[in-house]
Formats: structure tokens, sequence, C-alpha cells
């Protein structure tokens, strides 16, 4: 691509620059002069050249952006792409940050998000990049989570909320569940309030400390059908968690994020993870209590894949139904750690033939053998051959495949 201009605009929006792959800046001078100049550098003139000048011109036009200069610097952007960054463009240069592009027509509708759906991985996407966003699904985590919060600067804010919103119509995750991080506090609420006609599933609550926040999030959602996941980063968070579960029916799930927690404890955070046993297991305890799902915070060491699998199997050892991850190459492992073992699965489907076979009958005692099987036994045995199922580890037809066990 060209070399970058050397102008100064007015208003800039987007990334440009060598890491800029998949992305466009643009620049707005206004101008006495009258009339529109665009300036357009391509990484794809050849192919969409013409095109793009012709989009972006009719785009600015309708949104108001007639008398100046604007500038593009394209590395390859998908129109959804140029449509976020010249909607933030105009955001800024025309002093109204509810000015809207239409997006570009999305896949479809949404898949089902129900309250108990397995979110085993969630994997985190800078919400200011596209490039990481385009192909996340082929990895199959869980959940895409577009992150607004710590992965974008704060002079790129502004830019990324645009950029989120048209990429949650624009962009086919297939089955994973859409989750956006919102900012902490009234930040976090005008994030939310912009996003209300976008389609996704659940909004991460950062830094929550009191029930109240929560509630503030649950007024903003509206009448949307949006899941929350509130993030416990405080001392203060983690010794209020019941609070804080029960604050909203819009919660499915509680996580906690330990860089923030051990900056707060004023603690190293180790691998051995001493320092957060207690707030972990509070969590874990709290979501329980509540109904809730229990969900892990990241691992960050991309390269230590046996670290990641012993925090994996330890936090499936507390409680935790799940992990976040900062990298696809993460999200199998995960999997893998979290998936029962063949005896658990083996001894699940009996239990699950037996009270399958009880309640054909009209029993109302579940018995396997000669030993009686207490309800929650019955429970936790039907959440691990719904685990199995989804991981692969048990075919659809497993019931025709085997016989009901003796009762």
């Amino acid at each position: 691509m060209t070399q970058t201009r050397t102008s100064n605009p007015v208003f800039e929006a987007g990334r440009r620059g060598d890491s800029a792959r998949g992305d466009c800046w643009m620049g707005w001078t206004p101008s006495k002069a009258g009339g529109l100049e665009l300036e357009l550098v391509s990484k794809v003139e050849v192919l969409y050249g013409d095109a793009t000048r012709d989009m972006l011109a009719k785009l600015a036009s309708g949104v108001g952006l007639q008398d100046g200069r604007l500038e593009v610097e394209d590395a390859g952007a998908l129109p959804f792409v140029l449509k976020a960054r010249l909607e933030s463009l105009a955001q800024k240069a025309l002093d109204d940050p509810g000015l809207r592009i239409p997006p570009e027509e999305g896949p479809g509708p949404l898949p089902d998000s129900a309250r108990g759906r397995l979110r085993r991985s969630r994997l985190y996407l800078p919400g200011n990049e596209p490039k990481y966003m385009l192909n996340a699904a082929l990895h199959r985590p869980d959940a895409v989570i577009l992150d607004l919060e710590d992965s974008v600067a704060p002079a790129a804010k502004a830019d990324a909320l645009c950029l989120v919103r048209h990429a949650l119509h624009a962009i086919d995750w297939g089955d994973c569940e859409r989750m956006v991080r919102v900012n902490q506090g009234a930040a976090g609420l005008a994030d939310l309030a912009a996003l209300l006609d976008a389609p996704f599933h659940l909004a991460l609550l950062p830094k929550i400390e009191e029930a109240d926040e929560v509630l503030a999030f649950d007024e903003a959602a509206g009448a949307s059908t949006l899941w929350f996941m509130p993030i416990l980063e405080t001392a203060r968070g983690i010794l209020k968690a019941m609070d804080v579960a029960e604050a909203s029916p819009r919660t499915v799930a509680l996580t906690l994020g330990l860089e923030d927690l051990t900056a707060d404890l004023g603690v190293v955070k180790t691998p051995e993870g001493a320092e957060t046993l207690f707030a972990r297991s509070f969590v874990v305890h709290a979501a329980k209590a509540c109904g809730l799902q229990a969900i892990d915070s990241v691992y960050g060491d991309v390269g230590d894949e046996e670290g990641l699998r012993a925090s994996v199997r330890e936090a499936k050892a507390l409680g935790f139904e799940g992990k976040g991850c900062v990298h696809p190459r993460q999200i199998r492992m995960v999997h893998e750690e979290l998936a029962p073992d063949p005896d658990a699965i083996e001894k699940a489907c009996a239990i699950a033939r037996a009270f399958e076979g009880a309640e054909a009958r009209g029993e109302s005692v579940v018995s396997l053998g000669s030993k009686m099987i207490d309800p929650p036994v019955v429970r936790r045995a039907l959440g691990v051959v719904r685990a199995a199922e989804t991981a692969g580890l048990l075919a659809a037809d497993w019931r025709e495949a085997t016989e009901e066990p003796e009762t």
C-alpha cells in the first residue's frame, strides 16, 4: 500500500499503518470552498477502488459530510468496517454521538441463547481491530466477546463502539454466543444504550462492586432480552458477590478478573494462585447458591499449554464451568480439560437411563441395581451427559446403542 499521508486533518477515525490489516483510516478537514473532496489510497485499488469511492461519497453526503476533504487509507477493509469508521468520523466532525449509518445486512436471526447454555470458552476480541473478528468462529468457541474495555485505548473508545455495532450486524459467528464487554460505570451504560439496536446475547459488566450497578445496567437494557455476566475484579466486588448475583434476573453467570483483583489486593499473581483461591471459591459458591454459572478468569500466558491445562483442571475442581480465552489456540485445550472423563460419562449414562426408565414407568424413585439414586445425583448425571454430547464424546443416539441398566 502507498505510504501514509502526512496531512493533518481536523478529525480522524480508524487505524493506519502496517498493523491495520483489514482496516482503514479516515480524516476529515472542513472547507469553505464547498463540495466534497475525496482522496482514497487503497491496498485493493485495482479491484475495489471505484466502488469504494462511490460508496464513501454517497455515505458522506448522506450523513452531512459535504463541505471538506475526506482522506481515506484503506488496508483492505470490508464494507462494514468502512461504514463504521465513517460513522465515527462523522460523529466527531458533526458533534453528534447519536449519528448512525445503516449497517450491512446480517447473516440472519441470532442463534438461541438459553440461560443455561454451555459457556465453556469465550474468546476475547479487541473491539477496535476487525482483523481478529472475521474468522473467530472457525475456532469454535462457545462465545465471542467484542471488548470495548481494557483492550481499547481511551482515545479509540468511540471508534471501537461504532466498529462493534457494525460488526454485530454484519459478521456471521455461527452458533457462537455473541457477547460485548462494555466499559465501567456511566461509560458502560452509554455503550449499552448505543448497542441496543445491535444483535447480541450478553453484556459483560466489568468491575462490578454493588448490586445497584447491575440494576442500572438492567434499567438501561430496557425491553431487550440481553443476559448479563458481571465481572468481579476487586476485593469489595468479591465480598458483594451474592448481592451482585441476585440483583437482576438477566444475570446468568458470575466471573472474575484476577489481574485487577491481585492489583487491588496488592499481591503478585502467581501460577499457583494461592493468593486468589478464596476469591475464586467464593465466586463459585455465590454463583451456585443463586443458580448461576461460575466462569473462571483468563489464563494470560498464551504459550504455556501445560500451565493452561493445569489452570483449567483446577478451575473445574473448584466448580467453574468455563474459562476466558485470550487466544484461539486456548479454546481446544479448555474444551478438552472441561470435558467429563470416560468413567464419569459411562456412570452418568447409566444413571440417566435409569432415571428415564423410572420416569417412563411413572416411578418416583430411581435406583441403579441395589442403590437408590438421589435427585441431586440425577441432575449432576444429566449435566454430564449434556456436556459429553456437546463435546462430541457421546453420539446423539447413545440411548439406542446401550441397554437400560437393571433397577
